[in-house]
């Protein structure tokens, strides 16, 4: 075997690792979202359904809280000791997390401590989440060949939709076999103790990985510390590349089943039609990141930003009780939503150089993550409940505006060396 065919092996072998491990971290942030109906059912008092359910996404929104201070602390563990030693930390912290969850004694036995716990869990979770996935995009951006990196980039969302999948067809399968009140007791909690279990079969793989080129290149040349200028442009296109894709992920793909059986939708339905779209978009995803690497990722980032404004209102209307709307629904929210999500873990390592990548994609992408991802269900949930849903399809609309403004204002990273950013 020749040294390069060796380095080939070795690339793909550490994109698997990754890959695994990314849908295994999201199966199990996922199923909070998903299950978030049984959990308000469950670890909040019953008196008020639509308070527990408001209550469930709050605690939700302050997993978030946390996220930017797990980017910001285990960012920094990265870009000092290796991308590789953070995805194991974190990947065991997400698996105690799940089933800690799981094991919760409900609000029926020891009352507002069945909450508490779960704040507590949720709080880990996202300090776990943040490092994880900031790490995780700069390692599969900086193990990826230059001229394939929005491919590459494109199987972290991949595996994060197989993750969300995986999460969508247990919730299916376990509603379909044990029934709403079997669920509502203790079906729910299944599902967590199998995300706990896979996230420890994720942690085996991830040893086995190489640590990026990129960054043992850094090490052998440390470059000098970033200005407060070239911080503020880093945050700056950071953001506004991942305001719009953090609000409609949990609008349309995360919350999107729940939000439409709280509407009187047939939850098993509803899982079923969730699943369908999503096994469509990982057809797409490839295919977004193949057409980034062939032409740019500013005319990606500019079709993106201009479907969020044309679909958001559509999407929002075409849904009814009948699980097929929710199926159309999310066909055209994913399909939109794999433009940007194809090449997100490239474009925002494309901003950043290497001696503060993991440091700066993991906090500035959980920070954006905390202030509109974290709290778009929570938003929504509201003001569609209050009749000012068209408040929530404007902020939309916005949001797609300020991705088009970001494509005309970053560089042109498509095919560079990473190393050679600064």
């Amino acid at each position: 075997m020749t040294n390069q065919t060796h380095q080939g092996h070795s690339r793909g072998k550490s994109l698997r690792a990754a890959a695994i491990g990314n849908a295994l971290e999201w199966f199990d942030w996922t199923l909070y979202g998903i299950f978030s109906v049984y959990l308000a059912r469950n670890l909040f008092d019953k008196a008020d359904p639509r308070s527990a359910l408001l209550s469930t996404l709050a605690v939700f929104a302050v997993g978030f809280i946390a996220r930017p201070v797990g980017g910001f602390v285990f960012g920094k563990l990265g870009d000092r000791y290796g991308r590789k030693a953070v995805l194991v930390t974190t990947m065991i912290l997400l698996a105690i997390c799940s089933a800690g969850i799981g094991l919760i004694p409900s609000y029926s036995s020891i009352g507002i401590g069945a909450s508490i716990l779960l704040v507590i869990l949720r709080l880990l979770q996202g300090l776990a989440h943040g490092g994880e996935t900031g790490v995780s995009y700069t390692y599969v951006a900086e193990i990826a060949p230059k001229e394939k990196r929005g491919l590459w980039s494109s199987t972290v969302f991949i595996s994060v939709t197989l993750g969300v999948m995986a999460a969508t067809a247990t919730a299916a399968t376990l509603t379909s076999m044990l029934g709403k009140e079997a669920m509502d007791d203790y079906g729910w909690r299944i599902g967590f103790y199998i995300g706990g279990i896979l996230g420890i079969y994720a942690l085996f793989l991830r040893r086995s990985a190489q640590e990026s080129q990129v960054f043992e290149h850094k090490k052998a040349a440390p470059a000098k510390p970033l200005t407060k200028r070239e911080i503020l442009i880093i945050a700056r296109n950071i953001i506004m590349l991942s305001a719009a894709s953090n609000v409609t992920y949990y609008t349309w793909v995360t919350f999107a089943p729940s939000t439409a059986i709280a509407k009187g939708m047939d939850a098993s339905g509803a899982y079923w039609a969730s699943l369908a779209a999503q096994v469509l978009c990982l057809i797409w995803l490839p295919v977004c990141g193949w057409m980034a690497d062939k032409f740019g990722r500013k005319p990606i980032v500019f079709a993106w930003g201009l479907a969020v404004i044309v679909l958001s209102y559509p999407i929002s209307a075409m849904v009814t009780q009948e699980p097929m709307t929710l199926f159309f629904a999310q066909v055209l929210g994913l399909g939109a939503w794999a433009l940007i999500a194809s090449i997100y873990p490239a474009i925002v390592s494309e901003q950043v150089p290497t001696q503060a990548r993991a440091q700066g994609v993991g906090f500035v992408s959980s920070l954006s993550v905390a202030i509109f991802g974290g709290t778009a269900p929570y938003i929504n949930t509201y003001l569609a409940g209050s009749g000012y849903e068209f408040l929530y399809i404007g902020y939309l609309m916005c949001l797609g505006l300020m991705a088009i403004i970001a494509s005309i204002i970053i560089k042109e990273t498509a095919r560079i060396d990473l190393a050679d950013i600064r």
